[in-house]
């Protein structure tokens, strides 16, 4: 079954990355494990404290979902060995319809390539052909080939030059040597001066009769006899087509990897001669072959949105993923999917609400461990119950989930909130990627990023350093528009907002050169995200 990321937003925090663990554990409640929780981004440390305390594994990181080599469900396995006659290979080739064949050594490591092209080279293009000769091959091997019988047999090996029985007697005799072998047809004469003459081995071809006095003699010599029904000059041809692939194979062959993307690989494939790339791991190993026809499958990524529903918030490579569903507790954006799907966008204060309150409608009791992650992804996005995000739904589940986590709501969530500020020793810089979110607001590229602080206290003692670290954010590359963060007291319940701007006329007229102390701004997305949107939209 094909597996399907459950996945929240980039820079992920604990309700993000605690509803995809619960809803994946919902989605695979009948023993399945089609669903895969999945984060893109380094979890925070109160994400961390929340898995370590109720004992569940963190989720997957997929920092991409851009279809890649591995998310097609077939790649060719076909190869030979380099050792491999090439009359074999092309029987491969013929049998399964192959343009190409991956060739190996003895470790699984891809050495080249043998192409119909290369073929045609190696044996058509030629004009003249090279000295007739066998590399060490089986004398089964020959004989099969040859699709002979062996008569005498007298070497498990065979090499060296070939000659053929059509000049005059005495030339070939001058020539031939102790490892070499002779295509006769039915000249007796010829066929036992031959073998007293010592040489390796005879092949009889054209059906011709194989007398007593030959066997006799052969034996006696310690020369192989092959019989065939081919006659001289196809026997030519077949042996030519004795030689072990890796001496015709191309070696310029395309690599490419598992994690490679489609795209690549599609621009790969088509600038290539052969049409066709393979597939190595990072020993250089062959995992398999990737041709046009290949490429043709569907291989996006199936996916499962929590806790946004916007571009620019999501995992790299989303456009071009297989969106099954999205569930979220913020404003509408403006993802759009080919087809109809699920969309579930409730006006609560943690997108964990919604999973556990899915749980309860199912009448499914989550475990001590999942109950323990969503109680601590409501916790933390309501800050305890406190923010003015929080509804009746959110409080009822709270009162749920604890129960099921063995845990009292009101201690965990001050444990939890000190945990996830772990402040000492963080620069300014740090802190800011902890919990961001990106959102176009009146078509600008708006970053707002929030801060937990104890109180009012540790942002004014720090405010040179934290406008040095935005003004940094905005010279990294593919900066926004805008960048601001709120570093919000749990003690008062509000915030400080620091934000720059590249268009600095823009930032004087929002009177951005201080601070701006917000009381009661204690919400990202409800307090500070539609106010703002509204004067942006007013200049």
């Amino acid at each position: 079954m094909k597996k399907t990321y459950v996945i929240g937003h980039q820079h992920p925090d604990t309700d993000s990355v605690c509803s995809a663990i619960g809803y994946a554990a919902l989605l695979n409640r009948n023993g399945q494990d089609a669903y895969i929780p999945a984060c893109c981004g380094k979890l925070n440390a109160e994400s961390q404290y929340a898995l370590k305390k109720f004992g569940v594994e963190e989720p997957v990181l997929v920092l991409n979902v851009e279809p890649a080599v591995s998310d097609l469900s077939r790649i060719h396995p076909e190869k030979a060995l380099g050792s491999t006659p090439t009359i074999d290979v092309i029987h491969q080739m013929d049998e399964k319809d192959m343009r190409n064949l991956p060739i190996i050594d003895e470790s699984g490591k891809l050495l080249g390539l043998v192409s119909e092209h290369g073929l045609a080279r190696a044996y058509v293009s030629n004009t003249k052909m090279d000295t007739l000769a066998v590399s060490p091959i089986p004398v089964e091997t020959l004989t099969r080939i040859l699709h002979g019988e062996i008569r005498v047999k007298k070497h498990d090996v065979l090499e060296g030059s070939v000659y053929i029985s059509i000049d005059a007697l005495h030339v070939i005799l001058s020539r031939i040597t102790e490892k070499d072998i002779a295509i006769v047809g039915d000249d007796e004469p010829t066929q036992l001066a031959l073998v007293s003459a010592g040489i390796a081995a005879l092949i009889i071809a054209d059906s011709a009769p194989v007398g007593p006095r030959l066997l006799a003699s052969a034996e006696a010599r310690g020369v192989t006899v092959i019989a065939t029904d081919a006659d001289a000059f196809g026997v030519a041809n077949l042996i030519h087509l004795t030689l072990p692939a890796e001496r015709i194979m191309s070696t310029d062959v395309p690599r490419v990897r598992l994690e490679d993307t489609i795209e690549y690989v599609q621009q790969v494939v088509s600038n290539a001669k052969y049409r066709a790339a393979c597939v190595v791991d990072a020993d250089g190993k062959l995992l398999g072959t990737i041709s046009r026809n290949t490429l043709m499958e569907d291989a996006a990524k199936s996916v499962i949105l929590l806790d946004h529903n916007e571009y620019g918030q999501a995992v790299p490579g989303i456009e071009s993923a297989d969106i099954l569903e999205i569930i979220d507790h913020h404003r509408l954006g403006a993802m759009t999917t080919l087809k109809p799907i699920r969309f579930d966008m409730e006006p609560v204060g943690s997108t964990c609400t919604i999973i556990a309150r899915r749980y309860r409608e199912a009448g499914i009791t989550p475990s001590k461990e999942i109950a323990g992650v969503l109680l601590s992804g409501i916790l933390s996005d309501t800050l305890g119950l406190k923010m003015s995000t929080t509804t009746r739904v959110d409080v009822d589940m709270v009162a749920y989930l604890s129960a099921h986590a063995e845990v009292d709501a009101e201690e965990y969530a001050q444990e939890l909130i000190s945990e996830g500020m772990a402040l000492a020793g963080v620069s300014q810089g740090a802190l800011l990627e902890r919990d961001t979110k990106e959102f176009t607001l009146s078509a600008k590229r708006v970053v707002i990023a929030q801060i937990l602080v104890p109180t009012y206290e540790y942002a004014a003692a720090r405010k040179d350093e934290i406008y040095a670290a935005l003004q940094e954010k905005l010279k990294e590359p593919h900066a926004p528009d805008m960048y601001i963060a709120l570093y919000t007291s749990v003690a008062e319940m509000g915030s400080d907002m620091f934000a720059v701007a590249e268009d600095k006329m823009l930032a004087a007229a929002l009177h951005w050169d201080k601070p701006m102390h917000l009381p009661g701004v204690v919400s990202r997305k409800k307090d500070f995200v539609p106010k703002f949107g509204h004067i942006l939209a007013s200049l």
